[in-house]
Order: structure tokens, then sequence, then C-alpha cells
């Protein structure tokens, strides 16, 4: 049985968009507590864990922001449900407007999110990650942990995750039409 404990946290809106196969990309610039403040892809294979932490309905397109549920605690519920794992196939490093406003069919996100992650540390790239997403055959709900908390992209789970039964969420030609059409907006 194939199993994993690496993962990557996002809005949990964005992990159903990807779950959804209505997006394969996320747009990282690195949590307060990412070594030296910068983000970086550490991992190739990660378990999707969806995150309510500074989710802000304002910054998503309409149709997303509206999927937006608040949390009891405020930040986190007490378990979290795994339903995806992903393999990430491409890295750009984006600092230009044009080419993110390029990009902006391709997510979730509103011109405001992009305009103010760009703005935030401008010295730093934007990332931009394309994902090749798999659902698993049975979702895993987990107990929520303090060491899963904060600003933070990467975290090891306390229990590994089986993978079994996990399938794509695109099939093959529709995930390369995808990566292609966003790396032509990348390196127009």
């Amino acid at each position: 049985m194939k199993t994993m404990t690496d993962a990557l946290k996002e809005w949990q809106v964005a992990v159903n968009a990807l779950e959804q196969g209505d997006t394969i990309m996320l747009l990282r610039k690195g949590g307060i507590r990412e070594a030296g403040g910068r983000f970086r892809v550490e991992r190739d294979r990660v378990l999707l864990y969806p995150t309510f932490e500074h989710q802000k309905p304002e910054l998503l397109k309409p149709n997303y922001a509206a999927q937006v549920q608040p949390v009891g605690s405020g930040w986190h519920p007490a378990q979290v449900q795994i339903g995806a794992w992903a393999r990430v196939t491409d890295v750009f490093q984006v600092t230009e407007a044009d080419i993110m406003s390029a990009l902006l069919p391709f997510h979730i996100w509103n011109q405001e999110f992009v305009t103010e992650r760009l703005q935030w540390k401008p010295s730093q790239p934007l990332y931009v990650l394309l994902l090749r997403v798999h659902r698993l055959g049975q979702p895993q709900q987990i107990l929520y942990s303090d060491t899963y908390g904060g600003c933070k992209s990467w975290i090891n789970l306390a229990l590994p995750v089986p993978l079994d039964e996990s399938y794509p969420v695109l099939d093959d030609t529709t995930y390369a039409s995808r990566v292609e059409a966003i790396r032509s907006a990348i390196v127009h």
C-alpha cells in the first residue's frame, strides 16, 4: 500500500477547485514561517491539505468567494478532510503584472489578489505551480494538530494517508492542454 505524509497547505476553496478540475494552478509567495521568508518547492508529490486560515472571499473570483465557509473556531476545524494528492509538474517564477493578467482565466483568484501578491515583497517572484491532481479513492479525515497551523506551506502529517485507488482528476490530454495554454501565457 502506497502512503504519503507530506502535505501542501492551501485555502480550502482552492483545494476544492483543484479536486474538481476547475484549475490546475496555485499561486504562492510564501508564508511568514517559510525558511528564509521565501517560498520554495520542497516536494514534488504532496497531499493537498485544505486550510481555513486567512481565506478572504474578497480576493477570489465571485463564484469561488461564495464557497468560502467560516469555521467555528475561526481558524480550523477539529478534523480536516484530505481528499487528494498532487504531483507538481511545473513551477514558474513570475514578476510581471502583464503575465499575471494573462493567467487570470486559469486560477480562482481575482486581480486584487494578484496585484497584492506581486506588491508584497516585490523583489521576490510569485510562484506559479501546476498540479496534476489525483483524488483519493477514500478521502481521509485527520485530526487537526497545532503543528499544522501557522503561515507555512509545507507540513508533515502525523499519520500516513493511503493513496490506493486514487485517480487523476483530469485525463492526460486535458491536463496537457491546460499546461500548454498556461506555458504559452507565461513564455509568450
